[in-house]
């Protein structure tokens, strides 16, 4: 084939430190699965954090953490997903529409998977909770965005890179504190799900641009 090749969803300046970030995040992800394996309480430091009671959220501000949590629910998640995915292909840019759809899928399979595999309860023994695939999938939304904002923006390295981790913080510690506020997480379980994003996204977007770059060249 020939032809301009189409942008890469992960842009070369930021591989490295994507990388690194994400190689941190899967040691924190690892590291908390294994401290609170099979445990149905909050742990040390869960306790550092005020644990809210069923009435210590109140209006207006529970009603914002239960619009939060909407987002990451499938009907809610499904808009979130379609919209993005809408404003890639508005864009002309249908490699990021892909990742949108694998790198969420991709972030939100492992959660269930670590879920299974840790075992760690809330409220009851069937209710899993490391790590939050809410607080996963909204930070993995807000990465895959922000990667596309730095290559239209075509921002360097430093500004790129704060930029894509501005959107997963602004995103997890939203969800993150609406999960908490609500009594669906303990504190490690959102930030072992911030942190599972942080890991699987970036991986995601650099297999994208494999399979893309060697579909063109045929």
């Amino acid at each position: 084939m020939t032809g301009r090749s189409a942008p890469a969803v992960l842009p070369p300046s930021l591989r490295a430190w994507l990388g690194l970030i994400a190689a941190l995040s899967t040691l924190m992800v690892v590291g908390l699965g294994v401290m609170y394996a099979g445990h149905s309480e909050p742990g040390r430091v869960d306790r550092w954090v005020i644990q809210p009671t069923a009435d210590s959220v109140r209006p207006p501000w529970r009603s914002v953490a239960l619009a939060t949590d909407f987002l990451g629910e499938p009907a809610g998640a499904a808009m979130l997903v379609v919209a993005a995915v809408t404003g890639c292909l508005l864009l002309r840019r249908p490699r990021a529409a892909v990742l949108v759809v694998v790198a969420v899928g991709m972030t939100v399979g492992t959660a269930k998977l670590l879920k299974s595999l840790v075992g760690r309860t809330i409220h009851g023994d069937g209710n899993l909770s490391y790590p939050s695939g809410h607080t996963a999938f909204l930070t993995a939304l807000a990465l895959v965005v922000a990667l596309l904002a730095t290559g239209r923006l075509g921002l360097g390295r430093t500004a790129g890179t704060l930029l894509v981790l501005a959107a997963a913080l602004v995103a997890g510690a939203a969800m993150g504190w609406a999960q908490v506020a609500l009594g669906a997480h303990y504190p490690t379980d959102v930030l072992g799900g911030w942190c599972t994003a942080l890991a699987v996204t970036p991986a995601t977007a650099w297999l994208v641009d494999r399979v893309a770059d060697r579909r063109e060249r045929l």
